[in-house]
């Protein structure tokens, strides 16, 4: 199944990726055929810096499932501090 559902967030952060520690301004969300990881699907996130080039990237792919426990674990991390959560 490619959706070709593609969803884009604007970043504060930072990622470390083959040349070290960068600024991560972006991430791209996607599921579809991985790259790298033997399953048929997977959730697919592109940590990257436009600014920077194509070598500026961290690539994860996710088996669908996972994705969605990491999400969860995410929101419930963050929301057990909702003082920081609102910051930006």
């Amino acid at each position: 199944m490619c959706t070709y559902l593609t969803n884009k967030v604007e970043l504060i952060g930072s990622a470390k990726g083959a040349e070290g520690w960068f600024a991560a301004k972006e991430a791209t969300v996607y599921l579809d055929h991985p790259v790298h990881a033997l399953y048929d699907h997977s959730l697919n996130i592109d940590f990257i810096n436009p600014d920077l080039g194509a070598s500026f990237r961290v690539a994860v792919e996710l088996d669908p499932k996972s994705a969605v426990a990491l999400a969860h674990a995410i929101l419930e991390t963050v929301s057990a501090f909702p003082e920081l959560a609102g910051k930006a």
